[in-house]
């Protein structure tokens, strides 16, 4: 009897694990070098309440990238924070993709370039499970067109912008 054959429709699932970001270009390293203002972040636990964030990258002795990032508890006034941490490229990924480690050699984590600014003034920061990710300007006032445009960006990447916490700065 057909009529009592219904057809079995599935709804979409609400957690449905996207594939990993795929970085959209190559990165200079000497380019990259320098320091970067965070615009926004997905809050991670070693974040929390961290406000007027910098991350500064330069060359070590030996080959590797010295990481500081800088950063005000609780306000852009607040205490000073800061972590130190090393950076390796990953062969064969253009300079795409890092390892980083802020505990000495002990743990290795994911720091991939997704995108950025052909001048370098702007750079999109994730890894591949989409839990952490960043907004990297050179100016911690970004005017509000590239705000727009980083966010969408962003979105392009599969990132939820309503999940962002826009970092604040103090005004200079």
């Amino acid at each position: 009897m057909i009529a009592g054959l219904g057809v079995v429709t599935s709804k979409p699932k609400k957690n449905r694990r996207l594939p990993p970001p795929r970085p959209r270009k190559p990165v200079d390293l000497d380019r990259y070098l320098g320091q970067w203002h965070e615009f926004a972040r997905y809050t991670a636990w070693f974040e929390r309440g961290a406000e007027a964030v910098t991350a500064e990258y330069s060359r070590r002795p030996d080959g590797l990238i010295r990481v500081v990032n800088i950063s005000r508890q609780g306000a852009p006034t607040g205490p000073l924070r800061w972590a130190e941490a090393k950076a390796r490229p990953v062969p064969g990924s253009d300079n795409t993709k890092l390892k980083l480690a802020f505990f000495g050699s002990f743990y290795w984590g994911e720091y991939w370039v997704l995108d950025h600014a052909e001048d370098y003034a702007w750079s999109i920061v994730g890894e591949s499970s989409r839990r952490y990710l960043w907004i990297l300007t050179r100016s911690p006032f970004p005017a509000p067109e590239l705000q727009s445009l980083l966010l969408a960006r962003v979105q392009s990447f599969g990132y939820d912008p309503s999940r962002l916490h826009m970092t604040l700065h103090a005004s200079a």
